[in-house]
């Protein structure tokens, strides 16, 4: 696999009823199987995938998939729905496969899972110290505002006049 050029595995993590998953049609390409080999093995052996693991897309979530990747243009005349298999279901995949690649490749994909982890995580590090930066601005911000307001109604009290003095009051 050393020489071989690695694709982004990353790009090819999508988001299902609350799961990050792949979609049949990528697993199968990156294996070096026919999709339909790949679902057929899973069927055989249906009992190793709950549906934590792997679950079959509906079709607006097949066209929603669609809409959003053009490598997977070729899905949209499709009747049968791709499957998304979760990381676990991606993990059991490999002892459903017993292939090298697919061990090798399953590797990498798992180290995409945990890369993909560690990115939501560091963006919602930055999101909270985003936050806080913020919460320091507003206060300065109000600070300042706060010191012109008063500025400004010192600048509307009525002054002395300038100049000499008369008798007059």
């Amino acid at each position: 696999m050393n020489n071989l050029i690695k694709p982004e595995y990353e790009s090819l993590i999508f988001q299902f009823r609350g799961f990050k998953v792949m979609v049949d049609t990528d697993l199968a390409l990156l294996y070096g199987v026919p999709t339909k080999a790949l679902k057929q093995q899973v069927k055989r052996n249906i009992e190793r995938f709950p549906e934590d693991f792997m679950f079959e897309l509906t079709k607006i979530e097949k066209d929603e998939l669609v809409a959003n990747c053009d490598r997977l243009v070729m899905l949209k005349h499709s009747s049968i729905n791709p499957l998304a298999f979760t990381e676990q279901g991606v993990s059991m995949l490999s002892s459903v496969l017993r292939s090298e690649q697919a061990i090798k490749i399953n590797i990498e994909i798992m180290r995409a899972f945990a890369r993909y982890r560690a990115l939501l995580k560091e963006n919602e590090e930055l999101k909270k110290e985003i936050i806080k930066l913020d919460a320091k601005l507003n206060h300065a911000f109000k600070f300042l505002l706060d010191k012109l307001d008063a500025l400004h109604q010192k600048a509307n009290e009525p002054r002395k006049p300038i100049g000499y003095k008369t008798d007059k009051n």
